[in-house]
């Protein structure tokens, strides 16, 4: 691939793409004998630097060469698609992910493709993954423990003032997502990116799906259904199964109605934001355990446990590093056993924690 020119590098006019879009999300999955016309091509675009490296092919750094503007493109390899089965999760990725528009989703913009590869026209969030800022903090805070420049317990991640900014932020986004019908599954520091303004984005939907019910309950209650893998986002046929039963997404974000095996709803985003609210905050899961199956019987039994709160009373370390109890109090109402008692993203904006710490509320209207 063509290594691209220095130039200044603009964030993408989501107009100039749109207007030459190829291949709309309703589109059947792309093949080489197949293909619809298309206004893009890899010519269109001066494809630079590696921004990072999946299991179907990798994302570039990339710039449209009539507008010159910025956008993250990812290449994925038919080939390696039809091998894995799950050409239906790339059309469903598609579908969904281009029909949301909202400061915190990272956008998709259109696709093309080739004989070879498919390409996805995204969204280019300069500060990266969440997950690679997290890792940061921890290795600081490892090096400062090694140094005994901190204690062990209390905080190891963020810290609360960014922590809240990103669950409140987050919650932001899934509530406009549930509101659109649809779950995402998967959330998690590494399908979160960071875009050059420092917004939290929700990206990777190649767990989500489509939900049939009403968007009046923001937090769980609402089926989900895939259907007809290439249906449209906005189907409506009644074939449709109404609850989901498929173990997706990550170990240790899965909520214990999908390691039951139960049917579950938009529930399950709930439940990781509550995760993610524990990893950013002390730095690793909290069911994390040696085995899966231990890491099983903890979400089961929801075996929550603060670091902080298991020191001796006599501990140096009982000072401002420990989290405070609003946190711990979001955290606990957020990893409900039962989906229906979890916290509805309303209530989460709302709460005290949120309120203190998402910085990014202020000055902004709610979308």
């Amino acid at each position: 691939m063509q290594q691209q020119p220095r130039r200044q590098q603009q964030p993408l006019s989501p107009s100039s793409l749109l207007l030459r879009r190829g291949g709309g999300p309703g589109s059947s999955f792309p093949s080489s004998s197949s293909s619809p016309p298309t206004t893009w091509a890899l010519a269109d675009f001066d494809v630079g630097r590696p921004l990072g490296k999946g299991k179907f092919g990798s994302v570039y750094l990339a710039r449209e060469r009539q507008s010159g503007y910025v956008v993250a493109l990812k290449v994925l390899f038919k080939g390696q698609l039809r091998s894995a089965k799950v050409e239906h999760q790339l059309r469903r990725e598609v579908e969904i992910q281009s029909h949301l528009r909202h400061r915190n989703v990272l956008r998709l913009f259109g696709y093309f493709h080739d004989a070879e590869r498919v390409y996805l026209i995204l969204e280019y969030a300069a500060g990266g993954e969440l997950y690679r800022e997290l890792q940061r903090r921890v290795a600081q805070r490892q090096q400062q423990q090694a140094s005994g420049g901190a204690s062990g317990a209390g905080g190891g991640g963020l810290g609360e003032a960014r922590a809240g900014s990103c669950v409140g932020q987050l919650a932001e986004a899934l509530r406009h997502c549930h509101s659109k019908h649809v779950i995402h599954r998967d959330i998690k520091p590494e399908n979160l990116l960071v875009g050059r303004d420092g917004a939290l984005k929700i990206a990777d939907f190649g767990w989500s799906v489509h939900s049939r019910a009403g968007a009046d309950d923001a937090a769980g209650g609402g089926d989900a259904s895939d259907g007809d893998a290439s249906a449209s986002l906005h189907s409506t046929s009644s074939a449709s199964s109404s609850r989901r039963k498929t173990l997706c997404g990550t170990l240790d974000y899965l909520p214990p109605e999908m390691v039951a095996g139960e049917a579950h709803d938009r529930g399950v985003d709930v439940w990781s934001l509550g995760v993610l609210a524990f990893e950013l905050l002390y730095g690793a899961p909290p069911f994390e355990a040696q085995g899966h199956s231990e890491t099983y019987r903890r979400i089961l039994k929801v075996d929550l446990r603060f670091p902080d709160d298991e020191l001796d009373a006599s501990s140096s370390s009982s000072g401002s590093n420990k989290v405070s109890a609003e946190a711990k109090d979001l955290i606990r109402r957020l990893l409900a056993r039962d989906p229906a008692a979890r916290l509805p993203l309303e209530s989460v904006l709302r709460h005290p924690w949120i309120l203190r710490n998402d910085s990014s509320r202020n000055g902004q209207q709610r979308r």
